[in-house]
């Protein structure tokens, strides 16, 4: 198991390490923006082609405006840091798709949608601001590209698992595979819940810098765990961080986040 260990972590190292703008996270990314923008544009064109946008102009509208701003926080920020050609890389879009699920998100590159179905839980507009800079972050942290390369990773190591004890019993080789896929899979988990807890922040920062209430990130979560109702995973097995978690940790940032913000307005 050693030699397995050891080669996974090989290939884990044989690529350069990034680091997460702001935040200061180190991440690993070997997925270029040239390989996944091209799909991920296509596929949100498809989902639009599929999907039903929604009827009601004023809240069209005010999610455009609210994108349009926290976007261009992110731009700003870019370009004050030397990163002119990354900012060009975002193609920023936003719709209203008419759906009840309570659900948003962005792909790669800062193709956003948001579901009708979650603004009630915005409940108004520096909700929706918290929810949008949470999305946007996403594509910022280049989440997407970071979750391509972890799970060719886990891929690596299944491989390897296979290939280290194929001379073993059947048995054997089952309990080992069995071990990695469980391990994997709860490491997996908690690398999601890593960005979502990043993007949290780095929302809250954003939102700030394009002018909205960053107490209503905290309000949203807030909202969010009264509409759940306790009707949740334990945390270690979810993709997510609890709502009580993220509350207190947006609760805890948000000093740091207005200090970031000022500081990044003023660049």
């Amino acid at each position: 198991m050693k030699k397995i260990i050891l080669l996974v972590l090989f290939g884990m190292f044989s690529y350069k390490c990034s680091t997460v703008p702001i935040s200061g996270r180190k991440q690993l990314n070997f997925v270029s923006d040239s390989e996944i923008l091209p799909a991920s544009f296509a596929q949100y064109e498809s989902f639009l082609k599929e999907h039903k946008l929604s009827n009601n102009k004023e809240k069209t509208e005010e999610i455009k405006e609210v994108g349009k701003n926290i976007s261009a926080a992110v731009d700003r920020f870019l370009r004050a840091n030397g990163k002119s050609k990354e900012a060009d890389r975002y193609k920023w879009e936003f719709n209203l798709v008419e759906d009840k699920t309570v659900n948003a998100w962005c792909m790669p590159g800062g193709k956003v949608v948001f579901y009708t179905g979650i603004l009630p839980i915005c409940d108004n507009t520096d909700g929706i601001a918290a929810v949008m800079g949470h999305e946007v972050a996403h594509a910022f942290a280049k989440h997407g590209q970071e979750r391509m390369s972890t799970g060719i990773l886990q891929q690596a190591g299944g491989i390897a698992v296979a290939l280290s004890t194929s001379r073993k019993n059947p048995r054997t080789r089952q309990v080992w595979n069995m071990a990695f896929g469980i391990s994997s899979t709860v490491g997996i988990l908690a690398f999601s819940r890593t960005h979502e807890t990043e993007a949290d922040k780095l929302g809250m920062v954003f939102m700030i810098m394009a002018g909205y209430n960053p107490e209503e990130a905290i309000n949203v979560w807030i909202r969010m765990s009264k509409q759940a109702k306790g009707n949740a995973p334990p945390e270690f097995l979810s993709t997510h961080p609890s709502n009580e978690t993220r509350i207190k940790n947006l609760r805890a940032y948000l000093p740091t986040a207005k200090a970031l913000a000022a500081k990044y307005n003023t660049q």
